[in-house]
């Protein structure tokens, strides 16, 4: 089963994501990345960045470019 999400529906569920992390952790760091990652009245993200950071995450995922394996170290 394949499900299709738009860009902005796939940005909100990582932004939800992460506030749930937030939640549970109480990070400072995902506090402050959730604070830049949030979208202001007309649409663009608190951070000019942030966006610009989850578009290239975008066309690395569409490229199959992520590394999504678990490596352990070995010591």
């Amino acid at each position: 089963m394949e499900d299709t999400l738009t860009l902005r529906e796939a940005y909100a569920a990582m932004y939800a994501y992460l506030e749930r992390l937030y939640e549970v952790t109480g990070s400072d760091e995902l506090g402050g990345l959730l604070g830049g990652m949030s979208l202001l009245g007309d649409g663009t993200t608190a951070d000019p960045a942030a966006w610009d950071d989850w578009m290239k995450a975008v066309r690395k995922a569409r490229t199959g470019a992520v590394d999504m394996d678990l490596h352990l170290k070995k010591d």
